[in-house]
């Protein structure tokens, strides 16, 4: 095997070249790789009796060793991300098999506790599409229903509720004013659906709806783990998408509103089990009637201020709540003493600038 190598090449280049050097000439003809999610960072994922042969660390956090024993090779490149690909080599298939096994034993973090869900995250690098999972804390919908307005809580209770069966929309919009506990409803949500949904939020969605391939990739080419007998639905996460869903977007935003609307409801969602979630703090009045119009939602839900009366309650002293009541971020910031008073009465800002 011959390797020419220029300055476009880097260490982990080097490593990469080395790994396959043994399999392509059949000196190791057996090869198995695992890609792994959370790996701990005491993790050393080195067999016994395996020498380290080359290290390559780069700036922003990627790792690339390369290490050898009696009859095999080991490839193990680890990102920033806490992902991590292990490939081996080896002079037979039973070998390539325990050394891979060896490799990742123990080195994934152990599975989330009950207050735990796993949620996948993507967004785009020079790389392409990336895609990591993460477990973050979530609550159970009946311990915080309490923290939502008597107006949304019998509304958010039915999308709690919701199963596989009873889809009848692809998107479900959640708009108020900041501080209201929109976020903290989508972690909800994940906790809620585990049993048929996998939650993924999606960094950058400004470039989502932009380029064509990486909606392909995120929207139509992840299926979910293998060994999943049936797979589940996806739900797709936009936070603060104000400028995709205004009414004006046609004009300011080109075709991101046409495919965010072909994914719920055309040609590209058709056969695929993908909703999509949008957070604003847009009036819905604001919006564009596309989005908003009868059989798209799933659930439209206003998410807006504890009035008065339920603010009071909800920090049992009736004499700290503002006869205007309050948003959620106020209220814990009253009740941990971040605040030396009621909340301020809303002020109307006008139209953004």
């Amino acid at each position: 095997m011959r390797l020419w190598l220029d300055d476009t090449d880097s260490p982990a280049d080097v490593i990469d070249a080395m790994a396959l050097s043994p399999f392509a000439t059949g000196e190791q003809p057996f090869s198995r790789t695992a890609s792994l999610d959370r790996v701990r960072a005491d993790a050393t994922m080195t067999p016994a009796g395996g020498r380290v042969l080359r290290v390559a660390q780069h700036v922003n956090g990627m790792e690339a060793r390369l290490i050898g024993g009696d009859g095999w090779t080991l490839r193990v490149v680890r990102y920033s991300n806490r992902a991590a690909v292990v490939t081996t080599t080896a002079v037979s298939q039973e070998l390539a098999g325990s050394v891979l096994d060896e490799a990742v034993k123990g080195a994934e973090e152990t599975t989330p506790g009950d207050d735990q869900v796993t949620m996948g995250f993507w967004w785009r690098s020079g790389r392409g599409p990336q895609r990591s999972e993460k477990p973050i804390t979530t609550t159970a919908w009946e311990l915080i229903r309490r923290n939502y307005s008597r107006a949304a809580a019998p509304r958010l209770d039915a999308l709690m509720a919701t199963r596989a069966a009873g889809v009848t929309g692809r998107l479900v919009l959640l708009h108020g004013p900041p501080g209201t506990g929109k976020t903290t409803l989508l972690r909800t949500i994940a906790r809620e659906w585990a049993s048929w949904c996998q939650v993924d939020c999606v960094l950058d969605p400004e470039l989502l709806f932009n380029d064509p391939g990486y909606l392909m990739d995120v929207a139509v080419g992840w299926d979910g783990p293998d060994d999943e007998e049936t797979p589940r639905w996806r739900l797709l996460v936009l936070e603060d998408c104000d400028e995709l869903i205004r009414a004006e977007a046609k004009q300011s935003s080109g075709q991101g509103l046409s495919r965010l609307l072909n994914l719920t409801d055309g040609l590209l969602g058709q056969g695929r089990d993908v909703l999509v979630a949008i957070t604003t703090n847009e009036d819905v009045s604001r919006l564009h009637p596309a989005v908003v119009r009868p059989g798209r939602c799933l659930a439209q839900i206003e998410v807006g201020p504890l009035d008065a009366a339920q603010a009071a309650e909800w920090l049992g002293e009736p004499a700290a709540a503002s006869p205007g009541g309050a948003t959620l971020a106020e209220l814990f910031a009253l009740r941990d003493g971040r605040h030396s008073g009621p909340p301020d009465p809303p002020v109307s800002t006008g139209l953004y600038l």
